[in-house]
């Protein structure tokens, strides 16, 4: 009767293989964020009500297609447009590296497309001269980055093509109210914070501090859903309370 012998793996090919499998692995992790979705953090209330400090956004990069800014490290690829390019449509919550630090990814909303024009006139914006409709919806909590709160108007505001979404309004007569109207060029997007008296966007110049009109290639991808959400203001509170500061009811929800 024969009897089939099995070769022992030396130590060597062990090692191998499973430096082989991590690299897969490695590869794959890096090919998913790349291509598909990556996570990413939310630091500051500039897009309260519709996304909260402490959220954690999942950013589908497909839909507006590829540039260096898709990547997840952050390296310079000489100048070839966009991969599969297109256009985002107006109302779309979209990440973006920040064009005064691209290190930085920011989070705003899609307000204007190339040729419209844009401007805010007593606190209301209006797109190519027509008027975004507010409709009040009472009195909610705007959160600082310092985990303070104040009370703010909310409003439903629905843009030309009939997207609808909340905004936060602070104060009757702020800094970003009154604005000239800007033509937005070719290539380029207007972008505001939902959240209009505490937002550095399209409203403000890259050189104080904002967005100005942001270039497409610095598009990482459309905000889709809220993973997961903690509320940072109980940092301050015993750690075993800390649990309580999960906010449930915001996992895995649709960013609208």
């Amino acid at each position: 009767m024969s009897v089939e012998k099995l070769s022992t793996p030396t130590k060597t090919s062990s090692w191998f293989d499973q430096a082989v499998q991590l690299v897969a692995i490695v590869l794959i992790v890096f090919l998913a964020k790349g291509a598909i979705a990556e996570p990413f953090y939310v630091p500051s209330g500039s897009m309260e009500p519709t996304l909260l400090i402490g959220d954690a956004l999942l950013a589908s990069k497909y839909p507006y297609g590829y540039s260096d800014a898709s990547l997840p490290i952050q390296i310079t690829l000489p100048e070839t447009g966009r991969v599969f390019g297109a256009e985002p449509k107006r109302g779309d919550v979209v990440v973006f590296r920040w064009p005064g630090d691209r290190s930085q990814a920011w989070v705003k909303r899609v307000v204007g497309l190339p040729g419209d024009r844009i401007q805010m006139r007593q606190g209301q914006l209006f797109i190519n001269d027509r008027a975004a409709e507010l409709k009040p919806d009472g009195i909610g909590e705007a959160e600082d980055d310092n985990g303070s709160t104040e009370p703010a108007h909310r409003y439903i505001e629905t843009l030309p093509g009939g997207v609808s979404h909340q905004i936060f309004k602070l104060y009757e007569n702020g800094r970003l109210d009154n604005t000239p109207e800007v033509m937005v060029p070719q290539g380029r997007l207007f972008v505001m914070g939902d959240n209009r008296d505490n937002s550095a966007d399209s409203r403000v110049s890259v050189r104080d501090g904002g967005v100005g009109l942001l270039p497409m290639d610095d598009l990482v991808g459309r905000a889709d859903a809220v993973v997961g959400s903690w509320d940072l203001g109980i940092r301050g509170q015993p750690v075993w309370t800390w649990l309580s500061g999960f906010r449930l009811a915001r996992f895995f929800t649709a960013v609208h």
